[in-house]
């Protein structure tokens, strides 16, 4: 449930309603508003606790929520998450694109995606070192070496880093390296992989699974959430459908849905959402269109050559620096923030 006051309350007394709660055996968790403050109920509340709540001064409403997802829903956090790395602001008025290749390969290649995706306008840097693959005996990702390559990379660019953890075991190496830590959608229900991303406050970016639906997607951020950590990101990268033309179906309207139901930054990957590179670029203006917070795409210098053999998706530098700056002129229009000449600013 939640307990609702007015921006008249002072925080004294939330405080003092925060400590009531919490006496119950409860935890209590604050939101606060321009027009209000929303103090979020989680756990087996006593059914007296609603009643006792409305005869508290201060409390002007109480509201049960029926949704299995409580830290995740809007209705807990009236507000938008803003995310804030270094500086660049995830989830706010900013645009932020995300890009690079699907793996980190060499020094040399990792540092030239670096600079093009810097030139281009792009705030992090993408790649994998572990690579989750469908056949045992696809290329795997080259570890935490690829993990070194890349955040030497970002720290020479000015650019944050993102990258895959797919398991417990690796989380901590890879927040030690990483900016951000992605979940894979065949990892977006690896509820042990979940708990521990929630023991940490390195930011996660959550991809839906290619079969989940919106609240089997917002539950599995609620673990992480759960666990202790605020700094969740959802992307939508595509679901599986009847549809061969394309890699998976990119679902556009996951984007205002998730807007709606949660308060957590949505992120589009176009990528693998279509796997085909002619339909990068239109369905990127689509999802910013559809209010996505940023995007993350797939660049490569040579992609026809990539060692993953997802180069069929990867967008060539020269379509991803057009692509930018195209958003440059978009973003204005949709409410965002984009400026491909303005340096990141990274401590």
């Amino acid at each position: 449930m939640i307990a609702i006051t007015s921006n008249k309350t002072s925080d004294e007394r939330i405080q003092e309603i925060v400590q009531f709660i919490e006496k119950q055996g409860v935890t209590a968790h604050v939101s606060k508003g321009e027009d209000r403050t929303v103090i979020g109920i989680i756990g087996q509340a006593d059914p007296k606790l609603a009643e006792q709540l409305r005869q508290m001064s201060g409390v002007e409403q109480v509201v049960k929520i029926s949704k299995s997802y409580k830290l995740a829903s809007r209705d807990f956090h009236p507000a938008d998450t803003v995310i804030n790395i270094k500086g660049v602001e995830i989830g706010g008025e900013q645009l932020v694109v995300m890009g690079g290749p699907c793996a980190v390969e060499t020094p040399e290649q990792i540092d030239e995606i670096a600079r093009l995706v810097k030139a281009a306008g792009g705030q992090v840097l993408r790649g994998g070192a572990f690579k989750p693959r469908t056949g045992p005996y696809s290329f795997q990702g080259v570890g935490v070496e690829g993990l070194i390559m890349m955040a030497e990379a970002g720290k020479k660019h000015g650019l944050l880093t993102i990258t895959e953890v797919m398991t417990p075991e690796y989380v901590d190496v890879c927040a030690q390296y990483a900016d951000i830590l992605q979940v894979g959608t065949r990892n977006m229900q690896n509820f042990d992989l979940l708990r521990k991303l929630g023991t940490i406050q390195t930011p996660v970016l959550l991809k839906r699974g290619f079969s989940s639906t919106y609240d089997e997607f917002l539950n599995a951020a609620e673990y992480i959430l759960a666990g202790g950590n605020p700094n969740v990101m959802l992307c939508e990268r595509g679901i599986r459908t009847f549809e061969t033309y394309t890699r998976n179906t990119l679902d556009l309207s996951a984007i205002p849905v998730l807007k709606q139901l949660s308060h957590l930054p949505v992120i589009s990957d176009p990528s693998h959402g279509t796997g085909r590179r002619e339909l990068v670029v239109p369905m990127t203006k689509a999802s910013v269109a559809a209010g996505a917070d940023g995007l993350i795409i797939e660049m490569h210098t040579d992609p026809d050559n990539s060692m993953t053999g997802d180069g069929v998706q990867s967008l060539f530098p020269d379509q991803f620096a057009h692509l930018l700056a195209d958003l440059e002129k978009l973003a204005p229009l949709l409410g965002k923030k984009f400026d491909t000449k303005k340096e990141a600013i990274l401590a």
